[in-house]
């Protein structure tokens, strides 16, 4: 399969997927989020992939819409087809990142914007270049943060912290954002890259079926009661106890060795 606007490598059981549009700083279109959504619906099904990559090219991760993505969404009363509605497509992405039955890693090489932003926080980890940035700017040109942004940011950064960079749209970096709590780890630009292939490389050994129910856990756990969450663990547990990685992690553990996982 080719593509235009992005890159999808696969190697060693993980699935690359890179925003390609450096001259650009990888502005999203209508084509971009065709291309990302169908390369996460892929990567959603093969079963020879266990953990995944989001990151953009050359110096930013994505600056937001280009022009004309922000004529779509101000021009919202106009009826277009779904695969050619710019905020259909982001909300059919974050959902195909969070609904994906293995581990994303985002590794956010750069500028952040608006949609972006938002789409790299609804990756399971976040690793950030030191010089990267996170940007809410829907504020500045009197639109509201969407892609999930004011779902993820309060429950990531606090309510408080949410209002200031959503109703400010104030420019956060990758030590601050690491520091409020809405990243995992902040590496040098040179290193991002290793580091985030090391993390999916470990995660793409682990029992993928055991971390994707984790991630249904918590995706529950966002909106359930604690008694809803209680039964829900008892029903997930039960099928991760069912999993031949479960079998052989026990099995491994009682012969004192290293498991080996395969992923199902």
């Amino acid at each position: 399969m080719t593509f235009d606007t992005i890159r999808f490598e696969k190697s060693e059981q993980i699935a690359t997927i890179t925003l390609n549009r450096p001259e650009n700083m990888n502005t999203y279109n209508v084509g971009m989020l065709n291309e990302l959504l169908t390369a996460l619906e892929e990567t959603a099904v093969n079963e020879e992939v266990r953990a995944v990559i989001l990151t953009g090219e050359g110096r930013a991760f994505c600056a937001g819409a280009d022009v004309k993505g922000v004529e779509a969404l101000i021009s919202l009363q106009e009826v277009r087809k779904p695969s050619q509605d710019t905020l259909n497509l982001i909300v059919q992405a974050v959902l195909a990142i969070r609904q994906m039955p293995k581990p994303v890693v985002a590794a956010v090489n750069g500028v952040a914007a608006g949609a972006a932003a938002n789409i790299a926080l609804a990756c399971d980890l976040v690793l950030a270049a030191e010089n990267a940035s996170f940007l809410e700017a829907f504020c500045h040109i009197g639109l509201i943060p969407d892609s999930g942004g004011t779902f993820f940011l309060p429950r990531l950064a606090g309510l408080q912290r949410a209002a200031a960079m959503t109703m400010l749209g104030e420019k956060i970096f990758a030590a601050q954002a690491l520091e409020w709590g809405m990243i995992y780890k902040v590496y040098p630009a040179e290193t991002l890259m290793e580091e985030a292939t090391k993390l999916a490389a470990h995660l793409a050994t682990q029992p993928t079926k055991g971390l994707g129910l984790i991630k249904r856990a918590l995706n529950q756990s966002l909106h359930n009661t604690l008694k809803a969450q209680l039964e829900l663990e008892a029903e997930l547990q039960a099928v991760a106890g069912k999993t031949a990685d479960c079998k052989e992690g026990v099995t491994a553990f009682l012969e004192k060795r290293k498991p080996k996982f395969v992923g199902k």
